[in-house]
């Protein structure tokens, strides 16, 4: 056991948490100048400062995990003296004007390594490098934490779930999206919800299930958005820190059309935590609805951006050609639905857009074919349900979208 200079063991173990805790180590600085000690340090720093916005989960303050600096450990020691799941570890190597930095993410229990990348930047600007590979590094380990937690999840039986268990299976089935899956979510949630009436998580996930199902035309929008309401209001008294309250609430005042409101509930979401994408893309939406397509297709293209790896990156190229449609660039709002759909095939958001995109483009024969395909993915799609249903600010931009899908065929 690794022991501070008194003799004393670095760490007693910590207790067991009620969710998932990650430590990021301090990374390694590989240049030999001891002058870069605060270049590899800064980069831990940011990573956890920018970790701990995940309010879903737990990440060992810097005073603890960098008690490790300089001592060779195992992960497994680290994880049981920390009382973590995870780690985060990487080192930094300047050469010259340039600088390498490596980051993984590893599991303590097995010690698999479940997401490594290499960073090779310039150092002209230190600080917006620093940056710019926090906010990677971050974006991608959010994912991988999720589906590890929903890996762990799966080897369990419901009966022997905890709510943290539950929420992390119905996000699974949340990135999913598609009808049955959101369905499966929302049942997931309701007993996390029964085991732990004030879990902030289960509460904003099942409003986010609610509003995003109501917008696809699989419930009923008059049932749908206030049940979302009265979730995200109850997810906020939970946790009024947590970006994924703030995400759910925006979106329920967007099809209250308080658009004012659903905009500045995201970018308050936004401002909790930069790196989450989710509100990020729907964001998107919301500036588009309100007529504002080029800001509304610049945070998309930044969710993607800075997401790469997004389970949601189908949704995000949806809300950029829906933005492109807008602004009527159909060629762009074409090509971009069309990899929405390649990579989920029956995103509705992205068969909407295709439908509307060809019809106004006068591709009667594909815009034909495209209905067809949206009519399986949205069965009770009509005319009246967009002009009545989708929370369009202004007539003029809901008469362009309706045109669209009038001159593909839709009654």
């Amino acid at each position: 056991e690794p022991r501070a200079p008194a003799g004393e063991p670095l760490h007693r173990p910590f207790p067991a948490l009620d969710r998932t805790a990650i430590a990021v180590l301090p990374f390694v600085n590989l240049s030999g100048e001891p002058e870069q000690e605060y270049f590899s340090e800064g980069i831990s720093e940011d990573i956890i400062t920018a970790l701990s916005k995940l309010r879903w989960f737990y990440v060992i303050a810097r005073n603890s995990s960098f008690v490790y600096r300089g001592k060779s450990v195992h992960h497994q020691q680290i994880g049981e003296e920390l009382g973590v799941g995870y780690v985060v570890e990487g080192s930094v190597r300047k050469d010259g004007d340039h600088v390498r930095i490596t980051a993984q993410l590893v599991d303590v229990a097995t010690g698999s390594h479940l997401w490594a990348e290499r960073y090779d930047r310039n150092l002209a600007d230190v600080f917006a490098v620093q940056d710019e590979i926090t906010q990677a590094v971050v974006a991608a380990i959010e994912p991988q934490l999720y589906a590890a937690e929903d890996f762990r999840a799966r080897r369990k039986t419901p009966d022997n779930m905890d709510a943290w268990d539950l929420v992390m299976r119905a996000l699974s089935h949340y990135w999913r999206v598609t009808r049955q899956d959101n369905l499966v979510a929302q049942a997931l949630l309701e007993k996390a919800i029964s085991v732990d009436p004030s879990y902030g998580q289960a509460l904003s996930l099942l409003a986010s299930c609610h509003t995003f199902s109501a917008h696809m035309g699989w419930q009923e929008m008059s049932r749908a958005v206030p049940t979302a309401e009265r979730a995200a209001l109850a997810a906020i008294r939970a946790d009024s820190e947590d970006a994924w309250a703030h995400y759910a609430l925006a979106s329920v005042y967007l099809f209250n059309r308080r658009f004012d409101d659903c905009i500045a509930e995201f970018e308050l979401a936004l401002r909790l935590n930069p790196n989450f994408s989710p509100a990020r893309g729907i964001y998107g939406v919301a500036l588009s609805y309100r007529g504002r397509w080029e800001e509304g297709d610049r945070a998309a293209r930044e969710a993607l951006k800075f997401s790469p790896r997004d389970p949601f990156a189908a949704i995000y190229c949806g809300v950029a050609a829906y933005c492109q449609y807008v602004g009527r660039n159909y060629a762009e709002a074409i090509r971009l639905s069309r990899e929405a759909l390649r990579q989920r095939t029956d995103f509705v958001g992205a068969h909407r857009v295709l439908t509307a995109s060809l019809g106004m483009a006068g591709g009667t024969d594909a815009a034909k074919a495209a209905l067809e395909g949206l009519r399986r993915a949205q069965p009770n799609i009509k005319l009246a349900w967009l002009a009545s249903e989708l929370p369009f600010e202004h007539e003029a931009d809901k008469a362009h979208y309706v045109e669209g899908f009038r001159r593909a065929g839709l009654g």
